[in-house]
């Protein structure tokens, strides 16, 4: 694999525009390459972007040019196994937008075929490359909260005026908890390292056939688990881990940068520690180490089984409310 990594991407979705398109250009060792889209309007910010991107009438014709080495893929939901799976069988590495996937078993067959190409493979999780997170992480293990006794999160936007927006919609795996129930559900696990050990609370509300506010409560093996999402209020985020010892609290823990400043706040007794972090481009540390998984200078952080992991329980929250 060349040292440079040339990536296309398929559809020119807004978040693609304003996030990946950008974070790709602007990446070590990454090269923003190509373009799948009929729309010459919609394609004229990539090539502003990135002069001499070459802009494809289909999907199918990226994924058949040799020079195309990785693709990001930016669709609705509901289409992002079949094309994470024709792009590998492509012989192209894949970074799929979050949800990967609208159930846990269909993660199968995207593992299946990663291994069986060889090929890296993964879910756009950018939040686990961001150093607030890995720190996070370093201090609850490390037990500077003394022990886990509970975790919180919340992470609400107000898209109502928007009806067509795709995730208002049902048919293209809509919903606040597949956009952004990944985030306060993922976290947990991935700061913890646990898994939850039972939901006790799904609190749903529905809008048109998807879920516009929740409210879940679980049960992890060493603490208790409460948090909101809803696409109806207005925008608040925040991650608290509070143990026996201290209280570490994440002040814009899911897109910095655009809700505000990345900052940890420890506290112990009556001191709270502040780490700021100005200026850290989660969008552009994944592409990085995206690259990195792909040369083969170091595992992928965020592997489908992780992702696997959350969509398990995105999937028994849903059968909670069922339930």
């Amino acid at each position: 694999m060349a040292e440079h990594i040339r990536w296309g991407i398929l559809g020119a979705a807004k978040f693609a525009r304003q996030h990946m398109a950008p974070a790709i250009h602007a990446a070590r060792g990454a090269e923003l390459a190509a373009l799948a889209t009929s729309s010459a309007e919609k394609a004229a910010p990539f090539a502003a972007l990135a002069p001499g991107l070459r802009v494809f009438g289909s999907y199918d014709a990226l994924l058949a040019d040799p020079e195309i080495d990785a693709v990001y893929i930016p669709l609705p939901n509901h289409l992002h196994v079949d094309w994470t799976l024709k792009a590998l069988a492509a012989g192209k590495h894949v970074l799929c937008e979050k949800p990967l996937a609208l159930r846990a078993e269909e993660f199968d067959a995207v593992i299946a075929a990663r291994d069986a190409s060889g090929l890296v493979a993964a879910e756009a999780y950018m939040i686990v490359h961001h150093p607030q997170w890995l720190r996070a992480r370093e201090l609850v293990q490390g037990g500077a909260l003394g022990d886990l006794v509970q975790v919180d999160g919340v992470f609400s936007y107000d898209n109502s005026a928007d009806g067509g927006n795709i995730r208002n919609k049902p048919e293209t795996g809509g919903g606040g908890i597949p956009d952004i129930g990944v985030y306060t559900y993922g976290s947990a696990r991935f700061v913890t390292a646990e898994e939850p050990e039972r939901i006790t609370s799904a609190d749903i509300g529905w809008n048109k056939g998807v879920d516009v506010w929740a409210r879940v409560c679980a049960d992890f093996p060493s603490f208790k688990y409460h948090a909101v999402t809803s696409m109806r209020m207005h925008p608040r985020q925040e991650m608290t881990f509070h143990g026996t010892q201290g209280v570490l609290r994440l002040t814009a823990p899911f897109n910095p940068g655009v809700f505000g400043q990345a900052e940890l706040h420890l506290t112990r007794g009556m001191e709270t520690e502040i780490t700021r972090y100005p200026g850290v481009n989660h969008y552009v540390l994944q592409v990085e180490n995206f690259g990195a998984a792909v040369r083969g200078e170091s595992d992928y952080p965020c592997p489908l089984e992780f992702s696997r992991g959350t969509q398990r329980m995105i999937d028994a929250v849903f059968a909670a409310a069922r339930g």
